[in-house]
């Protein structure tokens, strides 16, 4: 059994960078750094911790305020630089690039998801913020009706390595949720198309970033939207790599299972992105808030590392086959669900997930 930790300890997770980033913006010095490290080695460091996080379902609120208090601040300190050296504003952009890739848009999933106007809002306003609207209908409409299926951009098949996956996921993931928004505002024109809202959305968050901190502002802004859409589609793109559901003689595609999508249950950085790599749990019971989501080893598909580690691994894309490839197929002998036909026994499943 492992020790339980309070729910101040998962806030931490995820408010505690946000607190360092506003420091190294309004102050620079040795919190830039210190806010690098808060993204980087430290969430390896803690991961080891062996702790069963608890968490409150209102910390994604408290988070998603957090981004917004994160990305002014440091689209604000671009206008004045004299207290950042050269160094401390790239670690500052670098570690800012990586909050908003992991902590806020695993924030904004959240919201989006949940049953209340008020927070829809905001999980969409967080990813307008970053010049990536379009996600919110691509993700709901798209992505959780053809998950491990051809017909869903995010979902990678086995051996597409991540750069081919990513040049062709980003386009066609807005083409998808434009696609399906329009089916859905058949027979009620009048209503505004979301699309006009993420466009609007994007434009105003440049607006402001110009009149914070000029050209600067908006050429950071747009660094930091590519570096945190990149990420996302990163994750995606690990937790469902090979992963295919079955389609049987007549066309019906299978239900989403547990065996669908890799999890990474570390304990820390599982924290920081608020439960989203508990993602089969996810997508067998979207509505679930993250406290509640949970992991079954036996019967979900679990990644050697935790995400960030995984995404690190899965930008050299040899070493990422070299990884992955055995453990997708692992899946094919006892679970059915990989397209990629193998001579494989049960036995030879088990010894490669155990490696």
């Amino acid at each position: 059994m492992m020790p339980r930790a309070s729910s101040l300890f998962f806030a931490a997770a995820s408010l505690a960078p946000a607190a360092l980033l506003i420091l190294a913006a309004g102050v620079g010095g040795g919190w830039a750094y210190l806010a690098l490290f808060g993204m980087t080695l430290a969430v390896v460091l803690l991961d080891k911790t062996v702790v069963e996080w608890q968490a409150e379902p209102g910390l994604a609120i408290l988070v998603g305020l957090a981004h917004f208090a994160v990305l002014g601040s440091v689209l604000a300190s671009l206008g004045d630089r004299s207290h950042l050296s050269a160094l401390e504003l790239a670690a500052l952009l670098l570690a800012t690039g990586l909050y908003l890739g992991q902590v806020s848009n695993a924030c904004a999933h959240e919201l989006i998801h949940r049953p209340g106007r008020r927070e829809r809002a905001l999980g969409t306003a967080i990813y307008c913020s970053i010049l990536n609207g379009q996600h919110v209908s691509a993700h709901l409409l798209v992505h959780h009706v053809h998950a491990g299926t051809p017909r869903d951009p995010n979902s990678a098949p086995l051996g597409r390595g991540f750069y081919r996956y990513f040049l062709k996921a980003t386009g066609a993931e807005f083409r998808a949720g434009w696609a399906a928004e329009d089916r859905r505002r058949q027979g009620s024109a009048k209503r505004l198309h979301p699309y006009a809202i993420y466009l609007g959305g994007a434009a105003l968050s440049l607006l402001l970033a110009a009149l914070l901190s000029g050209l600067a502002g908006v050429l950071a802004l747009l660094g930091l939207s590519l570096h945190a859409h990149m990420q996302l589609l990163l994750s995606d793109y690990l937790q469902h790599y090979g992963l295919q559901r079955r389609t049987d003689p007549k066309g019906r595609i299978e239900p989403m299972g547990p065996q669908h999508s890799w999890n990474a249950p570390r304990s820390y950085s599982a924290a920081m992105m608020l439960n989203a790599p508990l993602h089969s749990d996810h997508h067998m019971n979207p509505g679930r808030a993250f406290p509640d989501l949970r992991h079954d080893p036996d019967t979900m598909p679990t990644l050697p590392y935790s995400v960030p580690v995984m995404g690190a691994i899965a930008l050299v894309p040899p070493l990422w086959r070299r990884l992955m490839d055995q453990r997708v197929r692992a899946w094919l002998p006892p679970h059915g669900n990989v397209t990629d036909p193998i001579d494989a026994t049960s036995g030879r499943a088990e010894a490669i997930l155990s490696k």
